[in-house]
């Protein structure tokens, strides 16, 4: 899927390298339709700002001389707009990685931004489905369709998203010939770096009653999940599939695809798995990024007993 276009007012030196960061982030970082254009309009509100900060379209000489007062000065100005701080996080790591780019490829060398600190984002912790949850979901994820293809489209897609624990992107750009033939499957995540993750029985059953039932030829080239008229599916067909099963449940609005990955890890971690093999099977580079499970177990730890121990409940 092409990147959605952006627009900002730039000289074309400048405009042909946000062109080819954009590319390199899709190619070469594997970045999802989603990740480009949050990217992407992060980086033309920069620019936009600029423009006016500078009373002229930024060139890459103008990028080359910015200095960490005009960094805070956008900082500020998207303060005024009500963007809090894990929105000035985000824009912050998207200036840190158009710099770096532009930095490696000779283009723009400024240390300046270096120097600008970046708002630090308050602390979440995920939000995971309760297990009968997460089980129920799959279940019910196929009577939102008629089409019995369709709904065992969706019942393969959230079956493998909470049993294997992959990203929805991931999921969305397995290709035919990328299925698993035995116990496990090889997954590229981000960064092109590749993970090897089990596949239980029931998710390659359910896997295997869609493409059964799969309307379409398909080639070991083509997309495994497909839109209803046999393109690649659209994540926002799926955030929707997931919205309607929010209501049909009764779940909150954290039940969203991405929390069927967090469900994976934390009943992996609430059943005795440790923190390194998790890790590892859902490709975090950091081991910090997956210590956030052990603090969705403490509190439902934490729950658990306020609800049960005569102590706490005196």
């Amino acid at each position: 899927m092409p990147p959605i276009p952006i627009h900002f007012a730039a000289k074309a030196d400048l405009a042909r390298a946000v062109e080819s960061w954009r590319q390199w982030l899709g190619s070469e970082k594997r970045a999802s339709a989603h990740t480009l254009d949050g990217y992407g309009r992060d980086l033309a509100a920069f620019l936009t700002f600029l423009t006016e900060h500078l009373a002229a379209e930024p060139d890459l000489a103008a990028l080359a001389a910015l200095g960490p007062g005009d960094f805070r000065a956008f900082l500020a100005r998207r303060t005024q707009d009500g963007l809090g701080r894990s929105s000035l996080a985000r824009l912050m790591s998207t200036l840190r990685g158009f710099f770096k780019f532009l930095d490696r490829h000779g283009l723009v060398h400024n240390p300046a931004i270096k120097a600008v600190k970046s708002p630090r984002p308050p602390k979440s912790i995920p939000k995971p489905l309760a297990p009968d949850e997460a089980l129920e979901a799959l279940s019910s994820a196929g009577e939102l369709h008629d089409e019995p293809w369709l709904a065992a489209r969706d019942v393969a897609l959230f079956s493998l998203l909470y049993g294997a624990g992959l990203r929805l992107g991931e999921a969305l750009s397995l290709l035919r010939r990328d299925l698993p033939k035995g116990d496990t499957m090889v997954i590229t995540g981000k960064g092109n770096k590749q993970r090897v993750v089990p596949v239980l029985p029931v998710v390659r059953d359910a896997i295997a009653d869609y493409l059964k039932r799969l309307p379409f030829p398909s080639e070991s080239t083509d997309p495994v999940f497909l839109g209803a008229r046999g393109g690649p599916l659209n994540p926002g067909v799926v955030q929707r599939q997931m919205r309607r099963l929010r209501q049909v449940m009764g779940l909150p609005d954290t039940a969203t695809p991405h929390a069927l990955r967090h469900s994976f890890a934390t009943h992996l971690l609430a059943g005795g798995g440790d923190l390194r093999t998790i890790q590892e099977l859902l490709g975090h580079s950091s081991l910090s990024t997956t210590q956030r499970y052990t603090e969705v177990d403490a509190a439902r730890l934490t729950r658990v007993y306020r609800d049960a121990h005569p102590r706490a409940k005196a």
